[in-house]
């Protein structure tokens, strides 16, 4: 296989699923390995955040817009399946998707208004309609249960021979909602689609005048973030068969930026690196300091200072500045205004159609 055709969409999809697989595999035998209930539950929660942190990334890594309330969409999935669940009228298939299509819906109506601004404005508005959810869940007290949560649990009903009341089975479900979901997401920044947000990203003016609509592609940008967030707070909600005030509130949503400047925003798996230290430091540093948030914010304010990068961004460079090209799994996908061609058009954009050019192999995210 040549330099040029190594890298066309049809080889980069097979990568990615053979790392997919990889991935989902070793997440099936970690608890085989290691026979730890600890470490299955940590796994579910990297897991839940992970997907938080991770679709938080498609827009403020890939879009370049910083949302301050991506947290309540991830309460949005919760609350919506908990509730449709506790109505004992459909099964957890049926509420799953139709917890998706309500958060989607909720990501459409706040997005179709916050994506017409930039920068501190959208960020601020973000933050306004998420601080407004979640002053509904806290008075809606007959619907959500108010500062409760919402009362007697989520019913785990068997479905298809699933048994959701197993631990391992619940892992397994877990494990491939979430390699699903993460494949899902990748294929959206390796489409021509996700060159269209890096796009607009680095240069807006240059991205209309290549006659791409820079509200509807931020939208459905912003729709696709809010989704997967959701399927986040599924997870979360399955996990501890309950969905509560805080999955909604502004802290949920300062971690899931800390999670995204923690791993890194220039790599795919970085906000998920991200997850995995956050959620391993709130564990171990709970267990033996009643200060655990004063001792977090001095460990994340030296990693982000001191490497002024995320850590898989840091490890990217290392690897680049020793073999001289980004690894496979790590390797940035920067597209930036000062990579055009003499005509004008950015080197992974083109303007009809909208394509990756497939023998730039220096300015693409990949995994």
């Amino acid at each position: 296989m040549t330099g040029t055709d190594k890298h066309t969409p049809r080889s980069r999809f097979l990568r990615d699923t053979v790392f997919a697989l990889a991935g989902f595999v070793i997440l099936l035998l970690l608890p085989v390995l290691f026979d730890s209930r600890w470490l299955m539950d940590f796994v579910i929660y990297v897991v839940a955040y992970g997907l938080l942190a991770l679709s938080l990334n498609l827009l403020t890594g890939y879009t370049g817009l910083v949302s301050f309330g991506h947290a309540a969409y991830f309460a949005s999935g919760a609350y919506s399946f908990g509730l449709l669940m506790q109505s004992g009228t459909v099964s957890v298939p049926v509420a799953f998707f139709a917890a998706l299509v309500i958060t989607a819906f909720l990501a459409l109506i706040v997005g179709a208004i916050c994506v017409r601004l930039t920068e501190i404005y959208f960020a601020f508005l973000t933050l306004a309609f998420q601080m407004l959810f979640h002053s509904v869940i806290l008075t809606w007290v007959s619907l959500t249960g108010g500062d409760q949560g919402l009362m007697g649990g989520i019913p785990k009903p068997v479905f298809w021979g699933i048994d959701l009341a197993n631990g391992r089975v619940f892992y397994t479900v877990v494990c491939t909602l979430f390699v699903i979901s993460a494949f899902l997401l990748r294929q959206v920044t390796q489409s021509p689609f996700g060159y269209a947000l890096r796009m607009i990203r680095d240069n807006e003016e240059r991205a209309v005048f290549l006659g791409i609509n820079i509200y509807l592609t931020k939208l459905i940008g912003f729709v696709i973030a809010g989704t997967i967030a959701g399927v986040g707070g599924i997870v979360l909600a399955l996990f501890v068969s309950g969905a509560y005030p805080d999955f909604g509130f502004w802290t949920t949503s300062g971690e899931a930026i800390f999670m995204v400047m923690l791993g890194g925003t220039q790599t795919f798996l970085g906000p998920l690196v991200g997850a995995i230290v956050l959620q391993f430091l709130n564990g171990a540093l709970t267990a033996y300091t009643d200060h655990s948030e004063l001792v977090l914010g001095v460990v994340i304010l030296i990693a982000v200072l001191g490497l002024r990068r995320g850590l898989l961004d840091f490890a990217n460079e290392i690897w680049t500045r020793r073999h001289g090209t980004g690894h496979t799994i790590l390797q940035s996908q920067q597209t930036t205004s000062d990579d055009a061609d003499p005509n004008g058009a950015p080197s992974t954009i083109r303007a009809d159609p909208i394509t990756p050019n497939n023998g730039d192999t220096t300015d693409e995210r990949t995994t």
